[in-house]
């Protein structure tokens, strides 16, 4: 989530609104350990982000962190296989810092000669279960549900005809809080999934699944269509979720001033035009520019923000001590 606030100037820029979210792989653990599987949901969260962000950041650490080692295993696998992949190919595909996963692998096994394209990467060797798959330090899907739901955001099961028993997992994971589940994707909705998000009540979704493949096994970046019905069911159920998360946060902050507290506030704000104000109003204009940024003029107008508003325009906030990036333009 490291490029949202890059992403949320940019939008503003061209009036574009950002949904900040994320797609977590986890693992669904049923009593059969056959019928295991990976399974990826989507955490989508307001324009200031999870009401408790180091929770969420913790998760995500730990998974960056498995990658690591799945990552190291599976080139490891494919030397076993007489592929001599270089791991130090891998990471520098991958970048500095970036937790390598399967596609920077099969980038590396591209350039390395040792198959065509992505596509015969995953069909021969990278896909669930194959010859040279790896599992990582995935966290179980309820439990990444139950996070998302008490952190603030909406949890979306993606792409859900990639499962292989879809029917257990959907029930599964209503019962720990899903909201959602993708129907829609580039070629139409998918009339059974349709069908199952009706029978669990969840919202209907979908998106692109896009990871840079080259078109190669996905669909095209922003090829999925979504009904404009779609956007408005989902922010009539997001709304209330994200004014309750944003209601904590503002209120964490009103009760203790912390720089830690100011900076969930500020996490996703660019703060360049603040420089040279005094503290107070340099505290007072932040303050408005999120709430214009994160509600709607009705919902600022409700009596609760009003409070939590005016507790705050009477604080002195002194921002010299937040760690949030600084536009220089």
């Amino acid at each position: 989530m490291s490029g949202i606030t890059e992403a949320v100037e940019a939008a503003r820029r061209f009036g574009i609104k950002i949904i900040p979210g994320v797609e977590i792989s986890t693992i669904f653990s049923p009593r059969n350990p056959e019928m295991e599987e990976p399974v990826h949901i989507l955490a989508y969260y307001s324009g200031c982000g999870p009401m408790r962000y180091e929770e969420l950041d913790k998760l995500l650490a730990n998974i960056r962190e498995g990658r690591y080692v799945r990552a190291k295993d599976i080139v490891l696998k494919l030397n076993k296989l007489k592929l001599p992949l270089k791991w130090e190919h891998v990471t520098k595909i991958a970048g500095k810092g970036v937790a390598p996963g399967r596609l920077h692998v099969a980038r590396a096994m591209v350039e390395a000669g040792y198959v065509e394209n992505l596509k015969q990467a995953f069909a021969r060797y990278l896909y669930d279960g194959g010859p040279a798959y790896s599992t990582g330090s995935e966290p179980l899907a309820e439990e990444v549900v139950q996070l998302i739901c008490e952190t603030g955001g909406l949890a979306v099961l993606a792409h859900p005809w990639a499962l292989k028993n879809p029917i257990p997992i959907i029930r599964r994971l209503k019962d720990a809080g899903l909201h959602g589940m993708e129907v829609y994707r580039s070629n139409g909705r998918r009339a059974a999934y349709n069908d199952l998000a009706d029978t669990y009540n969840l919202l209907k979704l979908g998106g692109s699944d896009y990871h840079g493949r080259d078109g190669h096994g996905e669909s095209e970046l922003g090829s999925v269509n979504l009904p404009v019905v779609v956007l408005h069911d989902f922010l009539k159920v997001a709304r209330p979720i994200w004014c309750s998360a944003i209601k904590d946060i503002l209120e964490g902050y009103a009760k203790e001033p912390s720089d830690t507290n100011l900076a969930k506030i500020a996490r996703f704000t660019r703060m360049g035009s603040f420089k040279g104000s005094s503290p107070s109003s340099c505290g007072k204009d932040l303050i408005d520019r999120c709430l214009a940024s994160w509600l709607t003029a009705e919902e600022r107008q409700n009596d609760e923000f009003e409070a939590i508003r005016l507790k705050l325009s009477h604080a002195t906030i002194n921002l010299s001590g937040v760690q949030v990036p600084i536009e220089t333009k």
